[in-house]
This record gives structure tokens, C-alpha cells and sequence, in this order.
């Protein structure tokens, strides 16, 4: 943006800065009152205190929390936002007319339209401009080059985007020019939303026409012209309000906002195109623009902050804006980028700023007496030192110390916490008092001010220079929320001074100082209000300026002053004097009120105690302000006042029924005056009296000098009674004056006005054997006796052994108050920091829990600088003994903790019973009881966790074993258990080489808990049936080994472990019931005819195939490592399901057997007991299946029933399989059930292994049982004729054959969707056993399913191909429904 003044920030001079010396430090309003003339010059200075004066932070930050304000810096700025308000006002005019504001650029930059309308409205408007060609002009003041012709786009910017709006702000409407579709690329969009009242419209429709008619029939013109419409004769009742007339339907256009009519012909001009988006007539646009704007002022933030998460968000701000370390950017580049910020528009930088925190709230920075932290006895001066922010404001000389309630900011301290370009803006102080300002920590903060004398000044620039914020909110300034640039001021002739405030500085605002600035960086401050005697009069000048803004004030500028003249007689004869000046002109003003009200005829009266009502309660309701002398109410409205100057303004009743409230008659208040006036023309009366006599004095030796009288004694007399008259009054001045400004001071040392006891004395003498009667002699008669009585205070106080510090305090603040030189005050500032230690000695004594060796050597550091005392030697001897003891102790326990080996519990107990008789903190014995305590409950649980003869979990004992090592102490039990774990070792190593293959992945419980791995959706198959123990439902989830684990380790005994692994080995079976589905479902034929992916290598079938006998699942024999060394005639497991060596029963019987005898539950050992208690099952049901045997012993699995027993004997095979122990009965059932389902298989094998097979492809549109000849050998297969039968019936049977069928190993994969093969039994009742070719098959297409030889059931072999078969069982159920 083009800026007509330059953008190179200058810094404003700097202000002075005061460093003073202890001596004046040590009185601060006399130090403020001596720098005044000098720094009210500049409204702000700056003070440093002198070196070593640094007082501890007392803030208590973990409380301390607060919700900072949010400031966006180019809204601070006066000129800024009355730009960006302007903006937003073009971007509302076009937004209502249904167009996007878009900026353009010129040069390159972006064109500033507010400076261009000042510009043009300042010329005379756009005719004019245009007329006398002052285009080329204009660009040249808004600071582009010449000869460029940048004046014709300037005036068809205007003329596009202004003018129209120029127009209607005068009262005359303009057709829109702007357009949502603009290509114009020297445009950009207006970016201000969060600013808009009205947003801008993202998908904008067509103008609207008449909202209340159905209109169904629309046609398009142009894509920026009115989708006019076709109107039934509902719309004939819309008129327009031009012409008032209701032809030319089509050409109505309804306004979105009143409902009203217009042709767009009749519009002022002509309405051709038609935006797009809402459209507003001219009577809605001229009221939504004239809409008051909302008064401005600063959001909350959404979050709240405590002092560390605030600081890592300010000094993350700072190091990434200017891309370096925080404590490296300079602070002329931050104060030049601030400036330039609060300029633009075109940038929007938003920071965060914690202002006016209350310390009553989170604690001062300072430390404050009874507060809660705790100051060392070398910082108690901080806690009422006159700097401290939290006694300025109240001390003796402060006019604040009068006004009786706690005003935040003001009595208060507020508390401040800056970030990068956080910034207070242009004010001035609440009833024009000073203000302090301490930065206790953190970067910089930069100040701008300016003196009081040119406030008014600085006030009409900033209104000259924006008057559109004041004419909206009057009161701007007193808002804290604008900004101006230092340069716009100074060059408007408004002084401006500047400083750079950092860590441990004070800055000191005068009255009615306008002063702002901003935050370098992080930064924790503390500002406090005060007002001296000086303000008096501005004070009451201050009100009058409130009441003519209509301002509340603070508190009753009246009240304070009648409280002020209550105690008339111990104020400082300054602040008497200025009191009583504005006390004088106070009464003189409500005297001409008060007869001004009775002249308009206000008779009734009242007394009110205006000191017991709030003061929102007693405020003007015209000027309000806090009415504490007189106010008028009346009956219609008794909650509602006035002040006596805005009589006029209560209601419309007759004065003659008002009535007046007042706090005191005019007669009450004169003897308060002339209490005030007493004590501050006191001092004038008795000095004018003795200046009187003096100069009577004087005449008679100038008399006898001009006479030349000779020196007689009566002469000399004279001079000498004129001289020690001179010396009387000096002195006596002298004191008066030092009374007001000598105190106690932390350095020590006499003062240059103080006396000795002596000189008083002597002068007192004097002031009685003058020849003359001095008013002020009772007076400093009785301050010698006050000395006198102090020296006897002190004697009887010092003679005591040790006497208590509130005490000496008490007197040494008594003595303190006397401008004397007492020697006693130096004995006794000795004997009160004797008593101060001797007090915290004992203190820390009393609370033996807090009382540490570093305390201890602390006190003894502290007592070594003491001056000697009896008291504080014997205290001294108890401390220094007690912290030898403490130390040896604290050694002896630290040897005992780290001792090898290690004590025993009873060796540790005996020490600590003599620790527990010393009276201190010790943290090592702490620590050896804790572990005493530690090791009987170890103790205890270890004794619990074998008590009774149970068995202890192997996790548990380690957990036991784990703890007893952090134990320093020699425990009993440990060495067995250690020795238990190191057997449960050895075991779980033997077992693991009895089960686990060679550089196996699968851990010992893994291979011998089920397999728990989550397999596909639970399937409706049917269960396993040789689950004979009741699985209890557990409420875990076992769907990994890490849920198995944890569930035996948490078992309580092995019941319930078993449970747990017979729910497991049920989901196992569940799982491997599915994954055998869906492998053997990949050799189905599918419509899409894909051959189906197999093997690790996860491709087609191809060459020699192995088939796993648990999975199902088919791999090459070339990705199978070793499979040439299979075994033939035994099943056939994949690398995925041998999990183990799987060893014979007779070597894991020993395993169970050995950790039976060591006694301890383990998760794998639970395992093992499960593995060979499902062995003894599966072993018990083979021989319920087949109970026959061989004369030599052996098992003979002889099976009579086929089809009846498929089922079950395939589940006693997959369980077989997949148990972890080989078995002579696994063995001989696969091999029976091997030569009984397929004799003739083995000639399907080819000469390279038994397993293997070639899988064909082959599709059938039958089911039968096909003969295959290999080799040449000759197969008798039983064959069964297909039939066609409904998709559902034969997708269910082929899943009933496969879960019937035996293992299919040996056999021929079809890869096929019909193919089902099957052995089973004739179903006929008298089946005549056919073999050889002649065994074909049918099955029954009724209910039963059942398979018939056709011989047996009398049913050719082409009956069966081509006709459905119904056996006789079928029928007649099918006659008897």
C-alpha cells in the first residue's frame, strides 16, 4: 500500500533517567518530588534503583493462572482501522448488491481506496476532479511517480468501486458495476471476513422475484442478466413502487430484504444486469449501511495460560518470526517491525497479552507481610520498603492512603505479562494520578509518552486524524484500545518522548500523561497508582473533565477529601496545606449549588450517609459521577439521582418536589475546614510571629547602630539574644522539616538534620530562657520527654536475657519516628537480630518434620555473624550438637543402606529406635525405616505366598524375587525363591529342547498352549466334541498369546487354567474348522475359472503338489524344505502347522513328573499338564471307537459303521494332528483309515514320493465318482451318479460330504465345482453288497439325502443321470403330510 508518510520508524528521544543513592532511595516520595520539575517535562522517566537493591519474586506461579487478551496489531493503530473500516463498509455496499469486493493494485502495489476517496472527496468530488483533470495530482499525493499515467487507472478504480458508493452516501443510487466473475488480475479479494457484519455469499442464485409464487417455467438470458421470470395470476397482486404499476410482470424483482417491488426500468438508473446473489432495494441498502458500527475492543482468548505454557508460546512466537534465538533480536528491529505492523492491512499479526491480573487474586510480585512466601531475614526490608508496589500507594505521604476501599490497579498492584508486540495503547491514568511501573523479569518494554501539559494537544491530533472512532465511541481513550505512531504525533507538533524499560527498572508516569508501548518480549510486570499532595488540585480538575465525558470515576474525589480532613492534626503540614486549598474551593463550589437548587425551589431535605452505600448506588444518572456531598432525588423515581449540576436533567416533575440529600451541612463542614486550615497555617502564623519579633529585635540594634549607642552589656545582650533567636528558629525549622523526611533507613547511618539527646536538650533550654514566648517549645519539650522515655524503654528492654522480637521492633519503630540521634537504636537493631535467630532457631526446633541438616547449617551460617550473646552461644552449642548427631546418623544410615553384605531386620531396627529420639529431619533414616517397613511386608507376602501348602505362580514369585533386590536389607527367604526361579529355569530350558524345533521362531508356550491366533468370522460349523472338560466362559479376551499368558498368570489355581485352555483349544478347533473350508473351497471350480493361489510362495498349483493333513492346504514340493525326508504312510503337516518335534508321551511324562516336584505354577507348565491331559482324552476316545485288540496288546481300529462314524473320526484325526506329542494310535488310525477309505490310492502316487499329487482342471456338469487308471493299474472306485439338484440343496450336501469325508491326502484334486466324493454305506434295508464295475450310486432327491446302490434299489444307470430318484422312506412321509 502507498503510504503518504514515510515507513522508516524514527525513534522519539529518549527520557531522562534517575539513578539515586541509598540515601534518597530510602524515601521515595521525597526522591518523586525532588525529580518532578524535571520529569513532568517528559510525562515519563525512568529509575534505577541503586545497585544490590533487588527484591525476591513472591509471585506464587504454580497458582498463578489467567486469560490473556487478543491483539491483532492492525486494528490498534487509529489510521489502520479507520482504513479497515472503511474497507469494510465497501465490502457490505457491494455484498448487499450481491458483488464480491476485490482490491486492485497500481504500481504494483495495493491501491489504498480510503486515501483515494479523502483525496477525491477533498477536490471536490469526482466531477470536479475529473472536470479540472486532477487525476495526475492525486496519484502524485498518494506517492507514485510521475509520468507513469497511474491518474486514468486511479479514476477508473474510483469510478468502478467509489463512485457508486460516493453516490449513495449522498443520497443517489448508482447501478452496480462490480461483477462476481472478473477477470481482471490487478484485483485481489477483500480478505476481512472476521471483520464483516455481512459475509460474503458463496454460492450466490439468481436475484430473487417473488419468493411467495410457485414458478415453474424460467428462461435464461445472459449469464449476468435476470433469470426472468414467468408469473401465473398470483403475481398480478405485486406492484412496483415507482410506477405503481403491475404490467411487464416479468421485469418485477423482488427485494430481499422488505419484500418489495421494483421494475428493473424504473430503477435509478435502469437495472440491466442482474448480480448474483441476494438483492436489497435502495431504502433496505441505505438501512443496513447506516447501521452504527459496533464499538471496538479486545476478545478473550479461548485458553487459559499459566506462566510457563504462556512463556513457551511467547518466546516460540518470537524465535520463529524473526527465524533466531529470542535473547539475539535486537530491540530497534522489534520496535521498527511493531510500527510497521500496526500500519498495514495487508499483514495480520495477532499476539496475546495477560493485562490487569489482580495480585489480591495469585500474590505480588513483591513479598508482603503475612503473605505466603516466606522471606530469609536480609530481604525482610523488601517487605516495607517504600518501593515495594504494594505499600507506595498507602504510605503516610500518599493521598490514596485515604480512600477506604481496595481499588484494583489503583491501591492494588495489577500484574502484567507481555509477549512480542503486545502493546497498551495511548491513555492516561485513572483520575490523572501517577503510576509506577516494575518490570520484575523478562525482555524490554518499550515506553512512549508524553507530559501532561500536552494531553488536550495529543487528543485533538488523534481525533483530526481519525474522526470517524471518535464519532462513535467519544470516549475512545479511555478504552485502552488505540494507537497511534509516535512520528504522525510529532509531526503534528506533539512531544513524544520514549525508553526501554528492563529487568529490575522502575518507570514513573506524572499526572495526565498519555503514555503507551509494547513488549520487547516475554516479561512479568507490576504497576500500582499513587497520588502525592501535588495531585490535589488536578484530582478535582480531573472530575470536572469525567463529568463533561459522562465518565464514571474511580471513587468520590469529595469523600476522600472530607476523610482527609477528619485527621486534620497528624498530617504532614504539605499535605495539610494542599487539602486545604482543595477543601476550600470544594466548599465554595456546593455553597453556590446548594443556593442555586434553592433558588429553583427545592425545599425538602435529607441526610444521607452516603459513606454506607455502594457507589454504583449514589452515581449521576446524567454524568456519573459519585455523588458523596448533596444529590437531588425525586418520588416518581426514588432509585434514580442526580448532582446538584444536572438538576434539570432528573425528571419532568416540579423542582418543588425534589429533594435535596446531603452528607453534611455547610456548617458541618466548617470545622473540618478550620481543623485543616489550623494545622496548615500553623507553621505560617508561628514563623511570621518569630520573623515579627526578630525584626522588632533587629530595628532596636540598627536604632542603637544609626544612634551610635555605645557597646553597652544591655546591647550586646540584644545581639546575642537576636542570634540564638536566628539559631532557635532554624533549628526548630530544621526539626519541623526533618520530622517529614528522616526515617529508619536499611543503611544505617545519622542523618545530616538529626540531633544528639544533648543538643535537643540544650536547645529546649535555650528556647526557654529566650526573652521571648516561642509556640513551638511545649512541643519539642515533649519530644524530650518521648527521648528520655524511650532511653528508659530501651535500658529496662536490653537488661533482659533474651527479649522478643515484636518487641524490639516496637521500639526500635518508636525510636525511628524521633529526629534525634539515639545511640541505643544501633544496641538495639543488634539485640533484635539476635532475637530473630534465637526465634527461628526455636521455631525450626518446634517442627522437628521440617527442620534438615541444610536448615541447620543455614541458622548456624546465619548466627555466626551475630554479635556475641549468652543466648545466642547456648543456642548455638544445642544447634551445633544436635547437627553433629544428625550427621553421624545421616551417615551411619547411608552406610547401613549401601552396606555388603547387607544388615539384618533386626540390626536396622535397633538403629532406628535411637533415630527416632532425635528431633530433626533426616532423610536417610527416613529412608532405612521405610525400607525396614518394606522388607516385614516382603517378609509377610513371601510366608502369604506358600502358606498352607499352595503352590506360588512363577510371576508372582518373580515379581516377589524383583522387589526383595531393591530392598537394601538381608532377607531370609530370598535365596530359596532365587533358587525356585533358577529351577523353574533349568526347566523351562529342558523343556524347550524336548519341544521345540531347530531355530524354531515359536517360544515354549506358544507351541505347547492352542493355537489362539484370530482365524475368519466365527463359522456355524459344528463344534468339536471331545472337549470333556466344561470350559468355564471367561470374561477376557483370548485372542493372542499375550492375552493367554496373562490370563494363566493371573489363574488362581489350576482349575481355572484349565478352563482357560480348554476355551482356547475350542476356538482353535473353531479356527482350523474354517481355514480347512477354505482351503479345500480353492480346488471348487469358480465361474471365473481362476486357478486358486497355494503354497508359501502363494501362486497357481503347477507339478508335484503336497496337501497338508491338517490345514488342507496344497504346496510344492520344491518350496517345502526337506520334504524328502517325509516318511511314508505318515500324515503329511506343513512348515505352518508343525509347530514342535512333537516328542512321544514317554519323555514328556518326566517333564510334568520334575516340575510337580519343584512346585511352582507356570503358564507353561500349565500348558504341558493340558497337553497331556488332552492326549489322555483323545487316547481314551480312539478306544472308545474301536475297543478291540491285538493279541500282542495293540490297539486294531476296526470301523463297522463308515457314514455314521466319518464325522467324528476326522475330528479325532485333526485333533490328533494337532496335539504336540506323537502317538502310536495317530499313527494307526491314519493308516486304517487310509487302507480302508482308499486301498487302491497308493497307485495315485507317483515315484518320487508318497504325498505327493497332480492337481487337474477339469470341469463337470455331473456329480459322480470318476475311475481313474494310473500307471496302469487297475482302480475299483465306487461311483456316483450326479443329479441335478436347487443351488442350496446341493451347496449345503457338498459341505456335508466334505466334513464327512475322510482325509483326502492321496487323492486326485478336481478343480472342479460339481466335483463330491464320498464312501459311504447303502442306505437300502437289504443291500446285496455289489463290487467291482457294477457299484453305481444314486442319492435320494426327497428329505433324507441319502445315498442308494442303484442295484439295490432297482434304478438303471440313465434313470439316475436323468431322473430324480425318491426312496421309499421319502415317499411315504411325502403321502402321510
Amino acid at each position: 500500500m502507498t503510504h503518504s508518510r514515510p515507513n522508516e520508524f524514527i525513534p522519539p528521544p529518549e527520557c531522562p533517567v534517575f539513578e539515586p543513592s541509598w540515601e534518597e532511595f530510602a524515601d521515595p516520595f521525597g526522591f518523586i518530588n525532588k525529580i518532578r520539575p524535571i520529569a513532568e517535562n517528559t510525562g515519563i522517566c525512568k529509575i534505577r534503583p541503586p545497585p544490590g537493591w533487588q527484591p525476591p519474586f513472591a509471585c506464587d506461579v504454580d497458582r498463578l493462572h489467567f486469560t490473556p487478551r487478543i491483539q491483532r496489531l492492525n486494528e490498534l493503530e487509529a489510521q489502520t482501522r479507520v482504513k479497515l473500516n472503511f474497507l469494510d463498509q465497501i465490502a457490505k455496499f457491494w455484498e448487499l448488491q450481491g458483488c464480491t469486493l476485490k482490491i486492485p493494485h497500481a504500481e504494483r502495489k495495493t491501491l489504498d481506496l480510503y486515501v483515494l476517496y479523502k483525496l477525491v472527496k477533498e477536490e471536490g468530488g469526482f466531477d470536479v476532479v475529473c472536470k479540472e483533470r486532477k487525476w495526475t495530482q492525486i496519484a502524485l499525493k498518494m506517492g507514485f511517480a510521475p509520468g507513469k499515467a497511474v491518474g486514468s487507472h486511479l479514476r477508473a478504480h474510483y469510478e468502478r468501486i467509489l463512485y457508486p458508493y460516493y453516490l449513495f452516501q449522498t443520497g443517489n443510487s448508482q447501478k452496480p458495476t462490480l461483477t462476481n466473475d472478473t477477470k481482471d488480475k490487478e484485483y485481489k479479494p477483500h480478505d476481512l471476513l472476521q471483520r464483516q457484519s455481512v459475509q460474503p455469499v458463496e454460492t450466490c442464485t439468481i436475484a430473487r422475484r417473488a419468493k411467495r409464487t410457485k414458478v415453474k417455467d424460467r428462461y435464461r438470458m445472459h449469464s449476468f442478466m435476470p433469470k426472468f421470470l414467468l408469473f401465473s395470476s398470483q403475481v398480478e397482486q405485486y406492484i412496483c413502487l415507482v410506477c405503481e404499476g403491475g404490467g411487464d410482470e416479468d421485469r418485477l424483482l423482488l427485494c430481499d430484504g422488505c419484500d418489495d417491488s421494483y421494475h428493473t426500468f424504473c430503477l435509478i438508473p435502469p437495472l440491466h444486469d442482474v448480480p448474483k446473489g441476494d438483492w436489497r432495494c435502495p431504502k433496505c441498502l441505505a438501512q443496513e449501511c447506516g447501521k452504527p458500527p459496533v464499538a471496538f475492543g479486545f476478545e478473550q482468548a479461548s485458553r487459559d495460560y499459566t506462566l510457563r505454557t504462556f512463556g513457551d508460546m511467547a518466546d516460540s512466537f518470537k524465535s520463529d518470526y524473526f527465524n533466531m534465538p529470542v535473547h539475539m533480536v535486537p530491540t530497534e528491529l522489534v520496535e521498527k517491525e511493531f510500527w510497521r505492523l500496526v500500519s498495514t492491512i495487508e499483514e495480520d499479526v495477532t499476539v496475546e497479552y495477560g493485562a490487569d491480573i489482580a495480585s489480591k487474586d495469585f500474590g505480588s510480585g513483591f513479598p508482603v507481610k503475612n503473605g505466603t512466601f516466606k522471606v530469609s531475614p536480609e530481604e525482610e526490608d523488601y517487605l516495607s520498603s517504600g518501593w515495594n508496589l504494594n505499600n507506595m500507594p498507602v504510605l503516610d505521604a500518599s493521598v490514596l492512603t485515604h480512600v477506604t476501599a481496595d481499588i484494583c490497579g489503583m491501591k492494588l498492584p495489577w500484574l502484567y505479562v507481555g509477549m512480542c508486540f503486545s502493546s497498551f495503547c495511548w491513555h492516561i491514568e485513572d483520575h490523572w494520578s501517577y503510576s509506577i511501573n516494575y518490570l520484575h523479569w523478562g525482555e524490554p518494554k518499550t515506553w512512549y509518552g508524553a507530559p501532561g501539559y500536552a494531553a488536550e494537544q495529543l487528543e485533538n491530533v488523534m481525533k483530526s486524524l481519525a474522526p470517524e472512532l471518535f464519532e462513535s465511541q467519544p470516549d475512545l481513550l479511555h478504552q485502552l484500545v488505540t494507537i497511534m505512531n509516535p512520528n504522525v504525533l510529532m509531526e503534528h507538533g506533539v512531544p513524544i518522548y520514549r525508553t526501554n524499560q528492563c529487568a529490575g527498572e522502575f518507570v514513573i508516569t506524572f499526572p495526565r500523561a498519555y503514555h503507551s508501548g509494547f513488549n520487547q518480549g516475554f516479561n512479568f510486570a507490576e504497576a500500582v497508582n499513587f497520588c502525592t499532595a501535588d495531585w490535589m488540585p488536578l484530582g478535582r480538575q480531573c472530575v470536572e473533565h469525567y463529568r463533561s465525558l459522562n465518565r464514571y470515576c474511580v471513587f468520590s474525589h469529595d469523600e476522600m477529601t472530607c476523610n482527609i480532613a477528619t485527621k486534620a492534626d497528624s498530617l504532614e503540614l504539605e499535605l495539610a496545606s494542599a487539602v486545604q486549598k482543595d477543601m476550600c474551593a470544594m466548599i465554595l463550589e456546593e455553597k453556590m449549588l446548594r443556593e442555586k437548587v434553592y433558588k429553583l425551589g427545592v425545599w425538602h431535605s435529607h441526610q444521607v450517609d452516603y459513606d454506607l452505600l455502594p457507589d454504583e448506588e449514589r452515581q449521576c444518572a446524567k454524568c456519573r459521577t459519585t455523588c458523596y456531598l448533596s444529590a437531588i432525588t425525586c418520588p416518581c423515581s426514588p432509585d434514580q439521582l442526580v448532582c446538584l449540576h444536572h438538576i434539570e436533567d432528573l425528571c419532568s416533575c416540579p423542582a418543588r418536589s425534589y429533594t435535596l440529600n446531603y452528607k453534611y451541612t455547610l456548617a458541618e463542614l466548617k470545622p473540618l475546614f478550620q481543623a485543616l486550615t489550623a494545622r496548615a497555617e500553623s507553621y505560617e502564623d508561628w514563623a511570621s510571629k518569630v520573623n515579627k519579633i526578630l525584626k522588632e529585635l533587629r530595628s532596636l540594634v540598627v536604632e542603637a547602630e544609626k544612634k551610635s549607642y555605645p557597646e553597652t552589656d544591655l546591647l550586646s545582650h540584644l545581639r546575642q539574644v537576636i542570634q540564638n533567636a536566628d539559631r532557635c528558629t532554624s533549628m526548630a525549622q530544621q526539626l519541623l522539616n526533618g520530622k517529614r523526611q528522616t526515617r529508619y533507613r536499611s543503611g544505617g547511618g545519622k542523618s545530616q538534620n538529626q540531633l544528639t539527646v544533648e543538643e535537643l536538650r540544650s536547645f529546649v533550654n535555650q528556647l526557654y530562657d529566650l526573652p521571648c514566648t516561642i509556640r513551638q517549645a511545649p512541643f519539642l519539650k515533649a519530644l524530650l520527654n518521648r527521648v528520655e522515655q524511650f532511653q528508659q524503654q530501651s535500658s529496662d528492654l536490653l537488661a533482659e536475657d533474651m527479649p522478643g522480637s515484636s518487641a524490639l521492633q516496637s521500639l526500635l519503630d518508636e525510636g525511628a519516628g524521633m529526629d534525634v540521634e539515639l545511640p541505643q537504636l544501633a544496641v538495639l537493631r543488634q539485640r533484635l537480630e539476635q532475637a530473630r535467630w534465637v526465634e527461628a532457631v526455636q521455631e525450626a526446633s518446634d517442627q522437628p518434620a521440617d527442620l534438615s541438616l541444610d536448615c541447620m547449617r543455614r541458622l548456624i551460617d546465619q548466627g555466626v555473624g551475630l554479635t556475641p550473646h549468652a543466648c545466642v552461644e547456648r543456642t548455638m552449642a544445642r544447634l551445633q550438637e544436635l547437627l553433629t548427631v544428625c550427621e553421624h546418623w545421616e551417615e551411619k544410615a547411608h552406610n547401613m543402606l549401601t552396606a555388603r553384605p547387607r544388615h539384618s531386620i533386626e540390626t536396622l531396627e535397633a538403629a532406628i529406635q535411637e533415630v527416632d529420639s532425635i528431633p530433626a529431619y533426616l532423610p536417610s533414616c527416613l529412608q532405612l525405616k521405610d525400607c525396614v517397613n518394606r522388607a516385614k511386608e516382603w517378609i509377610m507376602e513371601a510366608d502369604a505366598l506358600q502358606a498352607g501348602g499352595r503352590i506360588p505362580g512363577l510371576a508372582a514369585l518373580s515379581e516377589l524375587v524383583s522387589r526383595a533386590r531393591s530392598v537394601p536389607v538381608m532377607l531370609e527367604p530370598l535365596s530359596r525363591l532365587e533358587s525356585l526361579i533358577s529351577e523353574v529355569q533349568a526347566w523351562k530350558e529342558s523343556a524347550a529342547k524336548t519341544f521345540l524345533l531347530r531355530n524354531s521362531s515359536h517360544s515354549l508356550l506358544e507351541v505347547l498352549c492352542p493355537r489362539c491366533e484370530n482365524g475368519p468370522q466365527k463359522s456355524k460349523s459344528k463344534k468339536a466334541k471331545d472337549v470333556s472338560v466344561p470350559c468355564k466362559k471367561v470374561e477376557v479376551k483370548l485372542d493372542s498369546l499375550f492375552d493367554v499368558e496373562k490370563a494363566l498368570s493371573t489363574s488362581k489355581d489350576t482349575v481355572s487354567a484349565m478352563a482357560t485352555l480348554s476355551e482356547v483349544h475350542q476356538k482353535e478347533l473353531e479356527s482350523l474348522s474354517m481355514l480347512r473350508t477354505s482351503n479345500e473351497s480353492k480346488f471348487q471350480s469358480s465361474p471365473s475359472c481362476l486357478a486358486p493361489t497355494v503354497c508359501l510362495c502363494h501362486t497357481v498349483p503347477a507339478g508335484p503338489m503336497l496337501q497338508c493333513e491338517l490345514c488342507r492346504d496344497a504346496y510344492h514340493s520344491g518350496c517345502v524344505p526337506g520334504f524328502k525326508d517325509i516318511q511314508i504312510g505318515l500324515p503329511w503337516l506343513c512348515p505352518l502347522c508343525k509347530r514342535s518335534e512333537k516328542p512321544p508321551l514317554d519323555k514328556v511324562l518326566p517333564l510334568l513328573a520334575s516340575l510337580q516336584r519343584i512346585r511352582v505354577r507356570l503358564p507353561e507348565g500349565d500348558a504341558l499338564r493340558y497337553v497331556i491331559e488332552r492326549t489322555v482324552r483323545w487316547q481314551h476316545k480312539v478306544q472308545l471307537v474301536s475297543p478291540t485288540q491285538n493279541p500282542n496288546g495293540k490297539v486294531s481300529l476296526i470301523f463297522l459303521n463308515i457314514v455314521k462314524l466319518g464325522t467324528e473320526l476326522e475330528e479325532l484325526l485333526v485333533e490328533g494332528l494337532l496335539m504336540q506329542v506323537t502317538l502310536p494310535e495317530l499313527q494307526q488310525l491314519y493308516s486304517s483309515l487310509l487302507n480302508r477309505f482308499s486301498p487302491s490310492q497308493h497307485s495315485l502316487q507317483s515315484s518320487e514320493h508318497d504325498h505327493q499329487y497332480h492337481i487337474r482342471l477339469e470341469k463337470n456338469s455331473k456329480r459322480r465318482l470318476e475311475k481313474e487308471n494310473m500307471e496302469g493299474q487297475h482302480r475299483d472306485k465306487i461311483k456316483k451318479p450326479k443329479k441335478k439338484k436347487p443351488k442350496m440343496n446341493k451347496e449345503r450336501r457338498r459341505e456335508e460330504k466334505r466334513t464327512t469325508s475322510p482325509s483326502n491326502s492321496l487323492s486326485d484334486l478336481s478343480y472342479s465345482d460339481d466335483s463330491e466324493e464320498d464312501w459311504s454305506v447303502c442306505s437300502a434295508k437289504q443291500c446285496q453288497q455289489p463290487e467291482g464295475n457294477e457299484v453305481n450310486w444314486v442319492q435320494c432327491d426327497g428329505s433324507c439325502n441319502q445315498w442308494f446302490h442303484q442295484i439295490c434299489v432297482g434304478v438303471s444307470a440313465e434313470q439316475a443321470e436323468n431322473e430324480d430318484y425318491i426312496c421309499v422312506s421319502c415317499a411315504i412321509n411325502d403321502l402321510t403330510e
